[in-house]
């Protein structure tokens, strides 16, 4: 009976009322909550939607949770990279063993190694005593390397001979330590490519990418964003320790037709920044929120007519190429929200060239 919708079992001497009234509370509470929050697993919970792409991401989780496979996490920035790697701990045996992660970018090679594989007093200079790496710190449980596309070449070839033994030594020692550590990986970089330009190593891309696991954009699973708004709407209004907001329908309508290119993590900053403005009102509209607007049409790829006209009395052609090139660099750095790294990847740039160019273009076209 409970699997066909059963509430609950009334005798026939109780009385109903009572009973009524509880069902009737219990089901508006349920209606307020996104059912992924209020039914499944921990770690499902974590992962809100129920478009076609998360499902996928659930399932490959459910599939190799029980494994002890290398995982890679691949996908733009924002899109959840870290939220998945925690949900495949949670879902495993090791989610009572602990949970490490390590920026891959955030430190430079020397310190990373040590970071990452620990060292023995008298290792190098400032090394004063003994001290457990991340890889130790994970023992019994999961280890996520973020970033790792950005791993220096020298400490690829070190990641990978652990990845390979499972097993490591101390900088410093030569005393062999076994390892039972569940690796997740993670990258907003295409690292095939890396390979082809030398940049990764080939050998260690594979270790990697045993199990690969793609978080989509939110732009591919626009039926989730009315859901993650509300989600998120409840836990910056629990965490303010704040009366519950209520998002009106055509704000959430509005904010799924967007494109969102910092994906969750912009759609999350957006309703911050609306529950933060809209006072003590509980209904937020979509006046609310930042919406983003175009810097300037979008230039046509194909037609018939030539991308750009040239006037008959002439024109400033160096002028001209700048102010394309402007328009070019101020969307791009629209779209991620000013993060220079993943706008000069969108463009097929280096971050250096990104910056120079719009250094050269700041006095010109006054590009900000």
């Amino acid at each position: 009976m409970a699997r066909l919708g059963a509430f609950q079992f009334l005798p026939a001497d109780d009385d109903a009322v009572p009973f009524l009234g509880r069902l009737r509370q219990e089901r508006g509470t349920a209606e307020q909550v996104p059912p992924a929050e209020a039914s499944g697993d921990e770690w499902e919970r974590l992962l809100i939607g129920d478009g076609q792409e998360i499902r996928q991401v659930r399932h490959i989780i459910r599939l190799v949770a029980g494994r002890r496979s290398t995982v890679l996490v691949t996908g733009e920035t924002g899109t959840g990279k870290e939220l998945a790697a925690r949900s495949l701990h949670l879902a495993s045996q090791r989610k009572r063993g602990p949970w490490v992660a390590v920026n891959c970018s955030a430190l430079p090679e020397n310190l990373l190694e040590a970071e990452l594989f620990g060292h023995v007093k008298g290792a190098f200079t400032g090394a004063i005593q003994n001290r457990v790496g991340r890889f130790e710190e994970a023992q019994g449980g999961t280890l996520f390397l973020d970033e790792i596309g950005d791993l220096a070449l020298g400490l690829q070839a070190k990641l990978l001979r652990v990845v390979q033994e499972r097993e490591l030594q101390r900088l410093g020692s030569s005393e062999t330590i076994r390892l039972s550590v569940r690796l997740v990986a993670a990258t907003n970089c295409d690292l095939a490519r890396r390979v082809e330009q030398g940049r990764f190593r080939e050998d260690l891309y594979y270790r990697l990418n045993v199990v690969p696991i793609q978080m989509p954009p939110l732009r591919q699973r626009r039926e989730d964003i009315p859901r993650l708004a509300a989600h998120f709407v409840q836990k910056i209004c629990s965490f303010e320790g704040m009366a519950l907001k209520t998002l009106a329908p055509p704000a959430a309508q509005r904010l799924a037709q967007l494109s969102w290119p910092g994906n969750v993590r912009q759609l999350e900053n957006a309703v911050e920044m609306a529950v933060a403005l809209s006072g003590n009102r509980e209904l937020l509209d979509i006046g609310d929120f930042p919406l983003p607007t175009p810097v300037c049409p979008a230039i046509p790829i194909s037609g018939a007519g030539p991308l750009v006209s040239v006037p008959d009395n002439g024109m400033d052609y160096e002028q001209t190429l700048a102010l394309i090139e402007r328009s070019i660099l101020e969307q791009a750095l629209q779209k991620t929200g000013g993060n220079k790294k993943a706008a000069a990847d969108m463009l097929g740039l280096k971050r250096t060239t990104l910056s120079a160019k719009v250094r050269s273009l700041e006095p010109a076209v006054g590009l900000n």
